[in-house]
């Protein structure tokens, strides 16, 4: 006995439904933007000093560099002690736990990052740490 298949019938096209791929792409894609954390560059090469008892600052804020000659950078430009006071001044007003991490290279005079930590400490800034790496 033999079986007949009917195709007097209507032919019907195969379709691939790209829907639920789209919405998996951009659920993925938003998950990825909310969860990317931004590196703010110092915009100069710091040596910073070794120490045994470092450890990692819990939040990130602002990074101010001084470089070996004294020079103070933020947001990868070379800005002087009033506009980093400027800076600091504008981001005390919108948030009030800010912290500043001041990346020193080894080199740089002990003067200079005094009168960096006095200006930061003068504007009110309670949370201010010096950068090292892991010896």
């Amino acid at each position: 006995m033999r079986s007949r298949i009917n195709f007097t019938g209507a032919a019907e096209e195969a379709a691939i439904d790209m829907t639920p791929m789209l919405d998996v792409v951009f659920i993925m894609l938003i998950f990825f933007i909310v969860s990317t954390t931004f590196v703010q560059e110092q915009g100069v090469e710091i040596n910073t000093p070794s120490s045994t008892l470092g450890s990692e600052p819990k939040s990130k804020g602002i990074i101010i560099a001084i470089d070996a000659q004294g020079q103070v950078w933020y947001d990868k430009k070379e800005v002087s002690l009033a506009q980093v006071a400027n800076t600091l001044v504008t981001k005390l007003a919108a948030t009030a736990n800010l912290s500043v991490l001041i990346k020193a290279d080894e080199n740089t005079p002990t003067g200079d990052l005094i009168h960096l930590l006095d200006e930061v400490r003068g504007l009110g800034v309670q949370q201010v740490a010096v950068a090292t790496k892991a010896s």
